[in-house]
């Protein structure tokens, strides 16, 4: 495992089991990497096709994600192994940190050109390459670290659990027409409870129209930049055709613009450079809960409906589930509750008995001046005792908005001789004819800070409130037996390899036709050793009809092709 990985995103990490990969897959990573390298070389941007080679990766096998992170390590970036779909927050905090996410399954056949799971493929070859130019490294680990303090709603957090089945479910080769129908049907509804825009959804779309499938330059002839195209055969050929609709990039535009992970693209956005989109997205990062705080930020995390934290002018932050807002007649928080475990922190730091052992059935706080203006995140501890807080005696204060509090000092906690945080025993908090806080409910810590300054989705601090996570030890998954097919796959794959021999070409051309008469990704593989060995062979005409009777098969049509003009481009032979 990577060790420069934050505990708390080692949770989503997982183990590439390199040996389970089948000479199919390969297969496919090899189809799809020469088709890309072939149409990339003049439609990439420079940064991809030159990040090729210093990233680890190459044409002929899937790649080892501890090599590529050696590699990566020479930039300042790391990689790190993650099960298929993670949550946004993870997925972006990874990012934020310099650390590319890679799920290391590989598509099926079936999905050759395209899938909407994530596959190595996209991840490796679409991500990684192209982090090797600095600017474009600045705005995917900007981009990052405002996706990982984005907010989502709750019915977006149920939006990503039906996605991930649905991809989960179109991956696996025993999923039935019926069963993929239906999770497309249960992603579609859970889609259309979602109402608005959250942070969290604006992100996803800049992050989709960019570093997924953003174009860059010219307008009328713009170069591929985004891992969709950079790693997708089909998406790579159609995205610069006249049947995409491309406009300039801006920030407003690609919020505005929703997307279909299941479908190819029908318009694209053209960005000027990689220093545009920086500026752009730190512009609009300034707009998001985590810089501006404020009633509008605990509004979107109790629309979360997950675990958050808010920070107090004072620095002393509050993480737990936040529940309940109390507003003043002008529409400004002055008092916010959380429901079920809840911890207080400053500097990000869980404080000493102040974890969720201690506030394990949620925590309240006012927000706001005292009555007359006194602000007391600014008062030192004399500064106290002129308002009648003192340790160990009784103390009422009134706030601005009509709260009230009184009882019985018991501790003082001061950050850079600052209070944060006052407990008070046998303490009433009231607001008009409401009860707050009870007496009898035991002691009351009181949040001390005139204002919310930041809220963010998730932990303050992740440890503290979780407990620390244990490095789990690698998985060994045996492999499953070689299928007559990948048996053939191997044999071929072997004489690519290591040594081409003629005499073996008969027996798997004649296998190829009596048991798998459908099966054109090998027949190409036979074919283009045959056209590099022996082009004169009868085997290779054989080949050739067979591939031109499946190509008069809508499904077959363009994979074969262009796989034909691969084999047969250095000869200028059109087929």
């Amino acid at each position: 495992m990577n060790q420069s990985i934050p505990n708390h995103l080692r949770p989503f990490v997982a183990s590439q089991h390199y040996h389970a990969y089948t000479p199919i897959d390969h297969a496919v990573w090899r189809y799809v990497m020469r088709q890309n390298h072939h149409f990339l070389e003049e439609t990439a941007h420079e940064a991809f096709t030159q990040g090729l080679n210093s990233s680890g990766i190459n044409i002929q096998e899937i790649p080892r994600v501890s090599e590529m992170n050696k590699h990566l390590a020479e930039i300042g970036w790391g990689a790190a192994i993650v099960d298929g779909l993670i949550p946004g927050t993870a997925f972006f905090d990874f990012q934020a940190h310099g650390i590319l996410p890679i799920a290391t399954d590989i598509r099926q056949k079936s999905n050759i050109e395209y899938t909407p799971a994530p596959d190595i493929l996209h991840e490796a070859v679409g991500h990684a390459p192209i982090l090797f130019d600095e600017t474009y490294s600045t705005f995917v680990k900007m981009i990052g670290n405002i996706g990982a303090n984005a907010f989502a709603t709750e019915e977006e957090h149920e939006v990503f659990e039906a996605t991930r089945h649905l991809s989960i479910v179109m991956e696996d080769p025993s999923s039935t027409d019926e069963e993929i129908i239906k999770s497309k049907q249960v992603l579609k509804e859970k889609q259309q409870l979602v109402t608005g825009l959250s942070e969290a959804e604006q992100v996803s779309r800049i992050f989709w129209w960019t570093v997924e499938f953003g174009l860059i330059g010219e307008l009328d002839q713009p170069r591929i930049f985004g891992a969709g195209f950079l790693s997708s055969v089909g998406e790579s050929k159609h995205c610069l055709t006249n049947e995409v609709t491309k406009q300039e990039f801006s920030i407003e535009a690609a919020i505005q613009t929703s997307y279909d992970v299941t479908s190819l693209q029908t318009q694209l956005f053209v960005c000027e450079s990689f220093e545009q989109l920086i500026n752009d997205v730190e512009k609009f990062g300034e707009t998001l809960a985590f810089r501006k705080g404020g009633t509008d930020g605990i509004e979107k995390a109790i629309r979360s409906n997950q675990i958050a934290h808010i920070e107090y002018s004072s620095g002393l932050q509050i993480t737990g589930v936040f529940k309940e807002l109390i507003r003043d007649e002008h529409g400004d928080a002055i008092y916010i509750k959380t429901s079920g475990p809840t911890a207080l922190s400053i500097q990000n730091e869980q404080l000493v008995h102040h974890g969720t052992d201690r506030h394990e059935d949620g925590f309240g706080a006012p927000i706001g001046v005292l009555h007359g203006g006194t602000t007391l995140e600014h008062s030192t501890e004399a500064d106290l005792k002129k308002i009648g807080i003192e340790l160990n005696k009784l103390m009422q204060i009134t706030f601005e908005s009509g709260i009230e509090v009184s009882g019985h000092v018991t501790d003082l906690v001061f950050h850079h001789q600052q209070v944060i945080l006052l407990s008070i025993d046998e303490c009433l908090v009231t607001f008009r004819d409401q009860i707050l806080f009870h007496p009898s409910w035991g002691t009351y810590d009181l949040a001390i800070g005139s204002e919310i300054v930041s809220a963010r989705p998730h932990p303050a601090d992740y440890d503290a409130f979780f407990g620390l996570t244990a490095c789990m030890e690698e998985e060994y998954v045996v492999p499953e037996a070689l299928t007559p097919l990948e048996n053939l796959f191997a044999e071929v794959r072997g004489l690519r390899d290591m040594a081409f021999s003629i005499d073996l070409i008969p027996s798997i051309v004649g296998k190829l036709k009596n048991d798998f008469p459908e099966e054109w990704l090998l027949r190409l593989e036979v074919l283009e050793l045959l056209e590099e060995h022996e082009p004169e062979s009868i085997l290779k005409d054989e080949l050739l009809l067979d591939l031109y009777e499946l190509r008069k098969q809508d499904r077959f049509k363009r994979l074969i092709q262009n796989g034909l003009d691969i084999i047969f481009s250095r000869n200028g032979v059109s087929v």
